[in-house]
């Protein structure tokens, strides 16, 4: 089949947006023809009011109608009840055509037509010359049709404006339009500069600046009115007559109405929690702000649930996802730490929410009693051997290590918030000692004292696995070698010597506590035995379990590919595990690539691939582990190389792989685009970088949503992180190095908006 772009017969369209002011927007599209041959073409540049009219709430109509007063221009003048009065101004020669922004139901319903100009009407008319478009001049939808006859090879422009400005108060609504591109260009350009060390190559500034781009890109206005959308369903639980089983039914609480950083504006547009607090993480490169009010959004009165659950996403709020929301609270805490700010009152109010999260876990996910959590899916589409969202074949419940992980991590978290707020309120003095008391149960709980043979650790193997606890009580280790076996190490936490010096009633509590409990803390590492510059660690592994974890994890033949750790060992490739549960066969092989099991909607993709976040956790780790064991604790990488590395050389070398996905090899191409000819070779093509969902496990090709700038924007922070931190920076400072702000942007010069190209 001949691609669509073959003989390069395509159009090329780029929009740039700018502003005069809040409130004067100018849009310039740019068309280049690509082709060798002259092509006429049509540009629609269209502005239109969301139909809130029809929802039956008596919403004043709003209203767009051809302006009078401009003799060269032609102008729209729109007027909405709350929004006041705008003008969009169009080229001398656009057409304005109107219709309404209402569903032709003719063609979608068969039924009777609402209304002879509809939301479609526009198209109809440009192609068909169908008498669809509103000859008064006035709807709720409009375009300036503008008709371009774009050179061989070449370009053409079509500017609109869109400004409080009537038409009496202006008459050259696009003077000075260039000049204002141009300056809001160079202001990008500096702004992107500022935030860049300078020992990042340009391919990698052209990375870095894209990721960021599009994650701003991605913010999009989310509405959902969940009591609303379950009462005209007749499935609200509070209000008769009610059709139970509706899905979201007991989040009728909700009403979201924010912009949101989706995951992907194109191809899933709506939050998904924890993707957003990943999101965080890149976006305080750009907009420290909005990553807080995303944090504040998930933890407010109209997203959590009365029980404390966060919601995970649209089509099952109810679903469980990994609690990371405190971990993107303390990285937001630390970023401003060092850029010499405190703002009490996000950290307290976020810790208070995020306590009722932390205890909805305690209290719903850890069904036992015995600090062992589940969690369902957990985001980790599928990765072991049951459909983890749905109940079990064998009965029972299923004890996961990602899970208790998660739980440690969080518990961790909490801590280090209860330390910072405790600088400035003695309150918080019990949350210190209680989140420590947490962590210990914890980690007593993951690997008991003695050998058993369903604990979550397997002494043989160096590894952790799911416990598959059935009805009768027993319990068997689902011997998978995936990211549940890893995330353990990423529970990891290192409480600096002057910590424990300025509060030494809270240090003396917590050693009584440690000595009193000795001996069910003895397979962890010793948090009583100082580190690297009197530093204390609290770690659900200890050495020698950290270097059996690793050896694994930087097995090229394991987990480790050449662009970064995969989601599940590559030695199940050739060594598929295996359950059987009544004559039916449970297996997992290592896929590198899209899923083929039709588990969970055919979206069972952590079975080999690689994705950023958990990379991102994994990096973490490594430098925390360094900053307590220092350059003493090496380790081979890659396994069986003799290749000699410290922890934080072993991060650098993740986070290298991870950014090299991205970045042109020797051969000129980027592993990203694997074969994709067109993206590898085209001058047009190859500098213009997607970011995938996830990735290939064994050659990099990206794989799933293709804009999924979201998480995968976080090269975006490894990118800086590699230019900007050695050694000795990471041993010296008190903080996880990616949540320091790099030293150029409290100087960086901003002048007007801040343009992403």
């Amino acid at each position: 089949m001949p691609s669509v772009f073959g003989g390069d017969r395509y159009f090329d369209v780029e929009a740039e947006h700018v502003k005069a002011a809040p409130e004067d927007i100018l849009c310039r599209i740019t068309v280049y023809n690509r082709s060798p041959r002259d092509a006429a073409l049509h540009v629609l540049p269209t502005l239109w009011f969301r139909n809130t009219w029809s929802w039956g709430d008596d919403e004043p109509r709003p209203r767009l109608a051809l302006a009078s007063g401009s003799a060269s221009h032609p102008v729209v003048r729109a007027e909405h009840h709350q929004l006041g009065v705008f003008y969009l101004y169009a080229e001398p020669g656009a057409t304005l055509l109107f219709c309404e922004n209402e569903t032709n139901t003719a063609r979608v319903f068969g039924a009777e037509p609402a209304t002879p100009f509809p939301k479609d009407g526009i198209g109809d008319h440009v192609l068909h010359g169908a008498d669809t478009v509103n000859p008064a001049g006035e709807g709720t939808k409009v375009a300036a049709r503008v008709r371009l006859v774009v050179p061989a090879g070449g370009q053409a422009a079509v500017t609109v404006r869109l400004t409080r400005e009537a038409p009496d108060q202006t008459t050259e609504p696009f003077a000075g339009a260039d000049e204002l591109i141009a300056l809001r260009r160079a202001e990008a350009d500096e702004f992107y500069e500022a935030i860049t060390p300078p020992a990042v190559s340009d391919d990698a500034k052209s990375v870095m600046r894209q990721a960021l781009a599009g994650m701003l890109w991605s913010k999009q206005c989310y509405y959902f009115d969940v009591d609303r959308w379950l009462r005209e369903r007749n499935s609200h639980p509070l209000r008769a007559p009610a059709r139970r089983g509706t899905r979201n039914e007991s989040w009728f609480h909700m009403f979201n109405h924010d912009v949101v950083s989706m995951p992907d504006k194109w191809e899933y547009p709506w939050y998904a929690a924890w993707d957003l607090a990943f999101h965080c993480i890149p976006l305080s490169m750009v907009d420290p702000d909005f990553a807080k009010s995303q944090l504040d959004l998930m933890l407010s009165q109209d997203y959590l649930h009365s029980s404390g659950q966060m919601p995970a996403y649209e089509w099952n709020f109810g679903d469980v996802n990994p609690p990371v929301h405190a971990f993107a609270t303390l990285f937001l805490q630390n970023l401003e730490a060092g850029l010499g700010q405190v703002d009490d009152s996000f950290l307290q109010e976020s810790f208070a929410r995020l306590l009722l999260n932390f205890t909805w876990w305690v209290n719903r996910k850890d069904i036992g009693g015995r600090n062992v959590f589940e969690g369902g899916f957990l985001g980790l589409d599928n990765i072991g051997v049951f459909d983890r969202s749905a109940a079990l074949p064998t009965g029972g419940r299923l004890e996961q290590a990602d899970g208790t992980a998660w739980m440690a991590m969080f518990s961790q978290n909490m801590l280090e918030l209860a330390l910072g707020l405790l600088e400035r309120n003695e309150t918080y003095e019990g949350f210190v000692l209680k989140f420590v008391e947490h962590f210990f149960w914890i980690a007593a709980a993951v690997d008991p004292i003695g050998e058993h043979p369903d604990e979550m650790w397997d002494e043989e193997d160096g590894f952790f696995y799911d416990v598959l606890r059935l009805p009768d009580g027993t319990g068997t280790r689902l011997k998978v070698r995936s990211l549940v076996g890893l995330l353990p190490i990423c529970a990891i936490t290192v409480i600096e010597a002057d910590v424990i010096e300025r509060y030494p009633q809270i240090a003396g509590q917590v050693r009584t506590f440690l000595e009193r409990n000795q001996d069910l803390l003895a397979n962890i590492a010793d948090p009583l035995v100082p580190g690297v510059h009197g530093r204390r660690i609290l770690s659900l592994v200890n050495e020698d379990k950290l270097r059996r974890i690793l050896a694994r994890m930087l097995d090229e033949e394991r987990f480790l590919g050449p662009h970064g750790i995969r989601s599940i060992s590559r030695w199940h490739l050739d060594h598929p595990y295996t359950f059987e549960v009544h004559g039916t066969e449970h297996r997992v092989q290592y896929e590198p690539a899209e899923s083929t099991s039709g588990m969970f909607g055919g979206n069972s993709n952590w079975r080999g691939p690689v994705w950023f976040p958990i990379n991102l956790l994994l990096i973490r780790a490594l430098i925390q582990h360094y900053r307590y064991y220092g350059n003493d604790l090496t380790v081979e990488c890659p396994t069986g190389s003799g290749n000699m590395m410290t922890l934080f050389e072993v991060a650098q070398e993740l986070s290298r792989r991870l950014a090299g996905t991205f970045l042109r090899d020797a051969d000129g191409r980027r592993p990203v685009y694997g074969g994709t000819r067109l993206f590898q070779e085209d001058p047009h093509w190859r500098d213009l970088v997607l970011f995938y969902e996830y990735f290939h496990g064994d050659n990099g090709a990206g794989l799933g949503a293709s804009h999924q700038t979201g998480w995968t924007g976080l090269v975006a922070r490894l990118i800086q992180s590699l230019g900007q931190f050695d050694a000795d920076t990471v041993l010296e400072d008190r903080r996880w190095p990616m949540a320091r702000p790099y030293r150029r942007l409290a100087d960086a010069p901003i002048a007007g908006v801040r343009a992403a190209r």
